[in-house]
């Protein structure tokens, strides 16, 4: 009984501690082996707040087989109206040891890489934003055409804290 009873309440910390109330949007596209340079990963969100701000990020879930310490992505941003944002930007994911960084006990790690702050959704409509990957080896031209290591890519948005 007193097993049964342990359990229970486990089970209820469990769910209370997984709500999360920031999260408006909260989406993964997972890769088999890895990802190609050619491969844009698409997210398409329709806000229905328009007043609020919104923090967005990208979630990448990375393993072992990531071997470099920065990841450079390209992110588009397009909007309902058929305005297009893109930006590049760069992360640190690993150490100068070659840790990597992250949140994981295990071989996966998850980081929380912010993208834009305070966003406010004006426009009505769908919103698509899609993200490359644009890396590349020291002293070379052309990109690397497979990237390996990354497992999960997602994208978030949340409710801006004042």
């Amino acid at each position: 009984m007193i097993i049964k009873h342990n359990f229970y309440l486990f089970l209820v910390l469990v769910l209370c501690l997984s709500c999360d109330s920031q999260a408006v949007f909260d989406e993964y596209k997972s890769f088999s082996n890895a990802w190609n340079k050619n491969d844009s990963v698409k997210f398409k969100i329709n806000p229905n707040d328009s007043l609020n701000p919104y923090n967005l990020f990208l979630n990448i879930r990375t393993t072992n087989a990531y071997k470099y310490k920065n990841l450079f992505l390209i992110v588009e941003m397009d909007f309902p109206n058929g305005k297009v944002v893109t930006d590049t930007l760069e992360y640190t994911m690993a150490d100068k040891t070659g840790a990597l960084l992250g949140d994981g006990i295990t071989a996966t790690k998850t980081s929380k890489l912010w993208y834009k702050e305070a966003v406010k959704f004006v426009e009505k409509g769908d919103y698509t934003v899609k993200i490359q990957h644009a890396m590349r080896k020291n002293g070379e031209v052309n990109g690397v055409l497979n990237l390996e290591g990354i497992k999960d890519l997602g994208f978030r948005i949340e409710k801006s804290i004042d």
